[in-house]
C-alpha cells in the first residue's frame, strides 16, 4: 500500500488503512505501507515512513518527497505481488509507476468525493470549473488502473457518470467491533460535568466545512425548543472551528455545544458514543461514513442525512434514521427520538446487530480475495 496520508494524521483515509492493514493478516496477506513521516514516528513493522515537507496553511498534511517516495514504492513493488494506492496525489503517481514497471497489477480505493470538495478550500474558483476538474482528475487517474476499490454504491454510481470503465468493487472499511464494544458512560459524564440525566448528542469527525456541521448547530439550537437541556458534544479538530464556534453563540447555544477536540480512538472516543443518547451527522460528501458504523457498534442510535456513502449504511433503517435534509425537519426527528426512551432502546439494540454486518474481518476477507483475483 502507498498513501499520502496515515496516521497520526487523524482522518477517514487513515482509519480505513490501518483498519484493513490489521485486519488482512489473519487472511494470509502481508502489507507494507509506505505513507509520509509527519516528525519522529518510531519505525513500525510493515510502515516505511517517507520523508514530507509541511504544506503552508494546511498544518494537518504532508507532501510526500518526489523522488524518495518513487525509489522506495519501486523498491518495495518489486518484493509484492501487487500495489494498491490510497491517495491520489505523489502516491498515485509513484505506485502506478512502479507497478507498471514491474509488471505488478494496481488498484486504487477512492476516498473523498472531490466533486464536493475543493471549493471549500478554494472559494475564489468558479464552482463549476472546480467540479468540472475534480471529475477530470478522477477519471484519467481510475482509468490508469486495474481496479478501483469504492466504499459505497453511490460513489461507485458517480464514478460511471464521470466515465471511468475500469471495474470498480463496492468494498466498504470494516469496523474494529472490538474497539467498540464498550465504553464509560459515566466516567466520561462526570469528567466533562455533564449530569447523568442530560440528553447529550454527539458529532465525530473532523471539524472542518465539508462536514456540515453548521447545519446540525442549527438543528440542535432548534430541537432545543422542545428538548431545553439538549447538549450537543462536537469531537475532533480542524478549520471550521472558529466558525462554528461564533454560529453557535450566534444562536444562543454557548452552553448547549462543546467543542472537545481530538478524543483518543482507543479508550476516550469509546467512552464518549457511551455517554451520548444519539449520534447526529450531516456531512452530504461522504464516501462511506465509518463514524456511523462506530456508533452503531456502541448501541448508538443514528440520526443523519442519507446522502452519498451514508445512504447505504442509513437504507435497511436498522439502528438509523434517515432524517429530511431541511433543519427543522432533522430537528424535528432528532427531539422525537430524543423524547421516544422505547425507540431509541430498539434502535440501540438493531445497531449493535446491524453493525456486526460490517465487521473488519468480513470486509478483509473480501478485499484478499479481490486481490487473488487480479493476479
Amino acid at each position: 500500500m502507498v498513501s499520502d496520508v496515515y496516521f497520526p494524521r487523524v482522518n477517514g483515509v487513515s482509519t480505513s488503512i490501518e483498519t484493513f492493514r490489521q485486519a488482512l493478516g489473519p487472511e494470509g496477506v502481508d502489507v507494507r505501507l509506505v505513507a509520509p513521516r509527519y516528525g519522529d514516528e518510531p519505525d513500525q513493522h510493515g510502515i516505511v515512513r517517507i520523508g514530507a515537507r509541511r504544506i503552508p496553511r494546511d498544518p494537518e498534511d504532508r507532501l510526500l518527497a518526489w523522488g524518495e517516495t518513487r525509489d522506495t514504492v519501486h523498491a518495495h513493488a518489486a518484493e509484492c505481488d501487487l500495489v494498491h494506492i490510497q491517495t491520489p496525489f505523489v502516491a498515485h503517481y509513484a505506485g502506478l509507476r512502479a507497478a507498471r514497471r514491474h509488471g505488478k497489477p494496481v488498484l486504487a480505493t477512492y476516498h473523498t468525493f472531490f466533486e464536493e470538495y475543493l471549493f471549500h478550500y478554494a472559494p475564489f474558483l468558479p464552482p463549476a470549473w472546480l467540479k468540472g476538474l475534480a471529475r477530470r482528475f478522477s477519471r484519467t487517474q481510475c482509468n490508469d488502473l486495474d481496479a478501483v476499490i469504492v466504499p459505497s454504491t453511490a460513489m461507485r454510481d458517480r464514478l460511471a457518470e464521470y466515465g471511468v470503465g475500469v471495474p470498480m468493487h463496492v468494498l466498504p472499511t470494516g469496523i474494529p467491533l472490538s474497539r467498540f464494544a464498550a465504553g464509560d458512560r459515566r466516567g466520561f459524564r462526570a469528567a466533562y460535568g455533564i449530569p447523568e440525566e442530560r440528553p447529550v448528542v454527539l458529532f465525530v469527525g473532523r471539524v472542518a466545512h465539508e462536514k456540515n456541521i453548521g447545519f446540525l448547530i442549527e438543528a440542535v439550537a432548534r430541537a432545543r425548543r422542545r428538548v431545553p437541556e439538549l447538549l450537543f458534544l462536537v469531537t475532533g479538530e480542524g478549520p471550521a472551528e472558529k466558525a462554528l464556534r461564533r454560529q453557535a453563540e450566534a444562536l444562543g447555544l454557548a452552553d448547549g455545544i462543546r467543542f472537545l477536540g481530538y478524543l483518543d480512538r482507543q479508550h476516550r472516543l469509546p467512552d464518549a458514543y457511551a455517554a451520548a443518547d444519539a449520534f447526529i451527522f450531516a456531512s452530504r460528501t461522504e464516501t462511506q461514513g465509518l463514524v456511523l458504523l462506530e456508533a452503531m457498534a456502541m448501541g448508538l442510535p443514528v440520526v443523519a442525512l442519507a446522502a452519498m456513502g451514508t445512504r447505504d449504511i442509513l437504507a435497511p433503517g436498522r439502528g438509523g434514521i434517515a432524517a429530511p435534509d431541511d433543519v427543522d425537519g432533522f430537528a424535528t426527528a432528532l427531539a422525537d427520538l430524543l423524547d421516544d426512551h422505547e425507540r431509541r432502546a430498539r434502535l440501540a439494540a438493531e445497531a449493535r446487530d446491524y453493525a456486526r454486518e460490517w465487521a473488519d474481518d468480513r470486509m478483509a476477507a473480501r478485499l484478499a480475495g479481490l486481490y487473488r483475483t487480479l493476479l
